[in-house]
């Protein structure tokens, strides 16, 4: 019996009985998505978002900025060239620099150690943006010979440039490719539907985060999760709604019945697998740093509206061609090879459970050894002004060409401020006596030159040094410089860590028991995609901390990997093993409510999903695994990861742990404590179709096993 509400049913019907009114609904729709989303990436940001607004760092840039007008540091740096010695250029580009609107105050900083060079820095207003000062800088010096143009804002700018660049060749390198195999998977008309529901996806989504950007300032980084994601999860939810409205034509012909069961079986599905992808991600914004929220919002808005255009559009398709998207012969070969190889697994499924956990658990071994670094200038193409600039200040300049850590000091005593300043002057890792400002209204600036990388090791030694100093001398100073934004960033993600796991746990394991009114299985499910999570991160650590494969990925190896896309890579993988979870369980619950035994019912649903679920991760890591192809090493990070994970879930964790490990558990895996059962059996939403139980042609017929618990 169909149990879909009424007006969901109402909704499908009208869908199917008047598909070309519906598709051109839909398509209206993603014209006004394309114009009002479309110029979204000019609107998101480029710069901060990678420490908390209530931080020690951010508080002191407040400070300072308040007590100024300016930012504490140079936010633009010019290389000039000095050949011989000829400094002339130099007064010509400090005059340059100090002209452009926005820029408070243009300076010389320090001559390269080998004079081939000399540094101008240029320290900008507190009330500008950044990024469009850089690009007015850009832009001035854009025909001058021997000058190249950099310095954080700079670098902010041409990140940003580069992520769109990066979303164009991703799309070019991608689509073809997802076409391609799209045909292959879905075969005739049916290949046009991930195409459409793809489009719709992103474009939706866009329309919804530039509404969001409105109230809330996004990422621009968010783009990649957005296009990536997109494709990949509308082919996954319309290759599982096209896969069983095959099986439902067989059975009903090109029916409205047919819809309706499709989507009363495989739409709920969809509906379950949105859910589970949109709360992993939802977990992001628990974080109190710009960056991951952005990503937690992006990641769950693509995943509601993925299902909501797939489930759409795809019910008006199968009213417009209806028997047109029939099977072919090889979808059921491939039913039975999985049905196969279920029970082959099954044969020995204490022993294949235990070498595949094995296996993983050392895969997932180099994650633990992960060493986290700060996203700096090496993360960027080398032929971007601003990683020349960064380059040559660590090698010329040795700490003259910024300062790197900055203490904001409120105090009425002159005295005690010199005083704290000369005992920092002395902390290991500082280069130079302090300089003191007096900044007006008790408010003092003291800069500290420090050796190396501005956000690298001894700068964040000295951070923590300062800090404790702070605490001893008993002197109001916050301390602030990309050093201190890195330590900032790992202590609130380190801080908030044991909420979002318990938050991300107890969602995902809600939604698997709405499904399956069990408790064993979310607890087994979460467990394995941890394992899944656990050999993502380590390939990633595997390559990026040890600087394998540059030539490859051409990029420059820092020695970690950066920790907001580690936990982003985290949460997307987690989400979509989750997703590919939902679709497996979802089936063998249905054949189990339908009469099956627990093994068969365990096969029967691996040989209808089984190819589903690899076409669906070969996709996916197609679609998301471009984010590789990026100049920006840390969003190659999240590709590589998700890639590996997705294909890993699919082939190995639904291939050989699940049925192992449901086999070895019985009708154990759907047991749940009578009171929490009565009360699914209020709240659950559980999928229902007629489906009769089905036994592979080339196996015996089995009789059906009690339904257990």
């Amino acid at each position: 019996m169909d149990t879909t509400p009424t007006l969901t049913r109402r909704i499908i019907t009208v869908l199917h009985d008047f598909p070309r009114r519906s598709l051109a609904a839909v398509l209206l729709f993603v014209a006004l998505a394309g114009v009002v989303g479309g110029p979204v990436a000019g609107a998101l940001e480029t710069e901060g978002g990678f420490a908390p607004d209530d931080s020690d760092s951010a508080l002191a840039l407040e400070r300072i900025e308040d007590a100024t007008g300016v930012q504490p540091s140079a936010g633009i740096l010019l290389l000039v060239d000095t050949p011989g010695g000829d400094d002339a250029g130099v007064a010509d580009a400090v005059a340059t620099l100090g002209g452009i609107e926005g820029v408070a105050s243009a300076v010389p900083a320090g001559v390269a150690e080998d004079g081939s060079s000399a540094l101008v820095a240029g320290v900008l207003e507190a009330s500008v943006g950044e990024e469009d000062v850089a690009a007015d800088v850009v832009e001035a010096f854009a025909g001058t010979d021997g000058v190249t143009v950099g310095g954080p804002a700079v670098m902010g700018l041409q990140m940003g440039e580069q992520v769109e660049q990066d979303l164009s060749r991703a799309e070019l390198m991608a689509l073809p490719i997802l076409v391609l195999l799209s045909i292959l998977i879905f075969r005739g008309r049916a290949a046009l539907l991930p195409l459409v529901v793809g489009v719709t996806t992103v474009l939706g989504t866009f329309l919804v985060l530039a509404g969001i950007n409105q109230v809330y300032g996004l990422s621009i980084f968010a783009l990649n999760l957005v296009i990536g994601l997109g494709l990949g999860l509308a082919i996954d939810y319309t290759l599982f709604l096209v896969s069983r409205y095959r099986e439902e034509l067989a059975a009903q012909g090109p029916t409205a019945g047919a819809v309706r069961t499709t989507m009363a079986t495989a739409g709920r599905t969809v509906v379950y697998s949105s859910a589970t992808v949109a709360v992993a991600l939802a977990t992001l914004t628990l974080f109190p740093l710009g960056f991951l929220r952005t990503m937690g919002i992006a990641g769950a808005a693509v995943a509601l509206v993925a299902a909501a255009s797939a489930l759409v559009i795809s019910p008006a398709v199968f009213g417009l061609w209806g028997a047109k998207l029939g099977r072919r012969r090889t979808d059921r070969a491939a039913e039975g090879r999985w049905y196969r190889f279920s029970h082959a697994v099954m044969r020995r499924p204490g022993a294949i459970a235990a070498a595949t956990a094995a296996v993983m658990v050392v895969l997932a071994a180099p994650a633990v050894r992960a060493e986290f670094t700060p996203v700096d200038g090496s993360v960027i193409p080398e032929d971007l002004s601003s990683r020349t600039v960064n380059d040559t200040l660590l090698e010329q300049y040795a700490g003259d060409g910024a300062t790197p850590v900055t203490v904001a000091v409120s105090s009425a005593d002159g005295a005690a401020v010199t005083a704290f300043a000369d005992e920092a002057s002395s902390v290991d890792g500082v280069v130079a006596p302090a300089t003191v400002t007096d900044l007006g209204d008790g408010v003092w600036q003291v800069d500290l030159a420090v050796t190396g990388d501005p956000a690298g090791t001894d700068a964040q030694q000295v951070v923590d040094d300062v800090r404790a100093l702070a605490d001893t001398a008993r002197v109001d100073a916050l301390v602030t410089g990309a050093a201190a934004e890195f330590d900032d960033q790992v202590q609130a993600i380190a801080d908030t860590l044991p909420l979002a796991l318990v938050v991300l746990v107890s969602l995902t394991m809600l939604v698997l028991w709405l499904m399956t009114g069990s408790v064993v299985l979310p607890v087994k499910a979460v467990v394995m995609n941890l394992l899944t999570v656990g050999v993502s991160l380590g390939a990633i650590t595997f390559v990026y901390q040890a600087g394998r494969f540059t030539d490859l990925l051409g990029y420059t190896p820092n020695g970690g990997i950066e920790l907001s896309n580690f936990l982003i890579a985290a949460a997307v993988v987690f989400a979509l093993s989750t997703d590919y979870g939902v679709f497996l369980l979802g089936r063998i619950k249905e054949m189990r409510d339908a009469g099956l035994g627990e093994r068969e019912a365990i096969a029967t649903g691996l040989g209808r999903t089984g190819a589903i679920v690899t076409a669906a991760a070969i996709l996916m890591a197609v679609a998301i695994g471009a984010f590789s192809t990026s100049e920006i090493s840390f969003m190659q990070q999240i590709g590589i990861a998700t890639a590996v994970g997705v294909l890993v879930d699919a082939f190995v964790v639904r291939s050989l742990l699940v049925p192992s490990l449901m086999a070895m558990m019985g009708k154990w895996n759907w047991w749940s404590p009578m009171w929490l059962r009565r009360v699914h059996d209020r709240v659950g939403l559980s999928e229902h179709g007629e489906v009769a139980p089905v036994a592979e042609p080339d196996q015996p017929s089995r009789t059906p096993e009690p339904a257990g618990v």
